[in-house]
């Protein structure tokens, strides 16, 4: 067979500027992380080539003896590191799979509780423009505006007035730890389903960082990129009494076919985040975070909620004079990667709204300590302030690479 840079030099050569990209800039992009060479290596392998519709033991294929044992071990790791009771190791992402959750133990038009998207939810958290805001009835719960906090007696008083089928408890860009124990407590006072979206924050419960929801809920989901430093994909986690319908709800009610190789990436992800340095990995995260977090408040920045207790947090950069969009195309131009975010009651549209979200996973995974993250916070100022000024970029744009340079990603 021939190589990638024989059969298509147009592809190699636009995988070898992203991977310069990568190599010389920072990134801040809180769902984004680096994996290690051995889960490239495994979804680059020849399972791709496999098709395997249906579960272990039980496929619409032959030649799946191999397939099953990969899938398998998957599971089982998977089970190990979060302590559930039943694993689904084949969605392909994290919408789908919760999409295939809502499909298993829901029927269109059920109510479900959620967190609102601008408030730090996601859109697969019933946002009107949504399938799950389009075929269920969410009705949805607020952080404080004083706080930028979730409260949980509010919530109570939502789930009692509404009575929803669902409480849904999880979020992209929510910075503090949540109470899935008074989620549950409230879940059951009025008869609701639990699910936790933990997409976020997985790689923080692997590292036992911060609580498991697990214990608690009925159903988690979880993609097994972002802070578990996985490859692109999720996983569905649930009691044993769910497991049927679960897994009838992905396959065949969602999707065809898994992708083997993924799987085999997600197993790897899995062993790698049930070693002891994982751990300390993410505890490291949480550090760097809060280090960020300090430093940007201290050169007057307001952070929703006045900090963080994992991997983000969101800023309010009309703190600064500019928005959200602004701030984002200024600190690319230096090389630093973010992603423009609503804050709660943001009176801006959502393509240019207020905030900046930012976090600490990939720095982290690269080797800065907390003051290297100081370092760049100096930066990002910097770059902010200077966010009109070309030259002034293009110098800074020099500043990252060298930086970067000390902390070698693939080089």
């Amino acid at each position: 067979m021939k190589s990638l840079q024989e059969t298509d030099s147009k592809i190699f050569d636009l995988i070898q500027k992203e991977t310069e990209r990568q190599e010389y800039g920072i990134e801040l992009i809180a769902s984004e992380n680096y994996t290690s060479k051995a889960v490239m290596e495994a979804t680059g392998s020849p399972l791709t080539n496999k098709y395997s519709e249906g579960y272990v033991g039980k496929r619409y294929y032959g030649g799946n003896e191999v397939i099953d044992l990969v899938e398998q071990l998957a599971i089982d790791r998977c089970k190990e590191l979060f302590g559930c009771e039943h694993a689904n190791v084949q969605p392909l992402s994290g919408s789908p799979a919760n999409a295939a959750v809502y499909l298993a133990v829901l029927n269109p038009g059920d109510k479900v509780l959620g967190l609102k998207l601008d408030h730090g939810g996601h859109l697969s958290h019933g946002h009107p423009v949504n399938f799950s805001g389009i075929l269920y009835n969410f009705v949805q719960y607020e952080v404080e505006e004083g706080t930028g906090l979730i409260d949980m007696d509010k919530v109570r008083e939502i789930a009692i007035r509404e009575k929803p089928k669902m409480i849904l408890a999880g979020f992209s860009a929510y910075s503090r730890n949540i109470d899935w124990k008074r989620f549950k407590e409230i879940a059951d006072e009025v008869g609701a389903i639990t699910m936790a979206d933990i997409s976020h924050v997985a790689g923080l419960i692997a590292g036992k960082a911060i609580e498991n929801p697990v214990p608690y809920f009925d159903i988690v989901t979880t993609t097994t990129h972002k802070t578990l430093r996985g490859p692109r994909g999720a996983v569905i986690m649930c009691k044993n009494a769910f497991a049927k319908a679960i897994d009838k709800g992905l396959f065949p009610g969602m999707q065809g076919g898994p992708h083997d190789h993924v799987n085999a990436g997600k197993a790897v992800a899995f062993l790698e985040a049930l070693q002891p340095d994982f751990q300390r990995y993410a505890k490291d995260v949480i550090k760097n975070a809060q280090a960020m977090a300090a430093e940007l408040m201290k050169r007057g920045y307001r952070i929703v909620s006045g900090g963080t207790d994992n991997h983000l947090m969101v800023i309010d950069m009309t703190s600064k004079g500019i928005s959200g969009k602004e701030a984002e195309v200024a600190l690319e131009k230096v090389g630093i990667s973010t992603s423009r975010s609503t804050i709660p009651f943001d009176t801006r549209k959502p393509m240019d709204p207020s905030g900046l979200r930012i976090g600490s996973p990939a720095v982290t995974t690269r080797g800065f300590d907390e003051a290297g993250c100081v370092k760049i916070v100096d930066i990002i100022d910097r770059t902010i302030n200077a966010h009109d000024d070309e030259a002034a970029l293009k110098g800074i744009r020099q500043e990252i690479i060298e930086l970067c340079k000390k902390h070698p990603l693939y080089k």
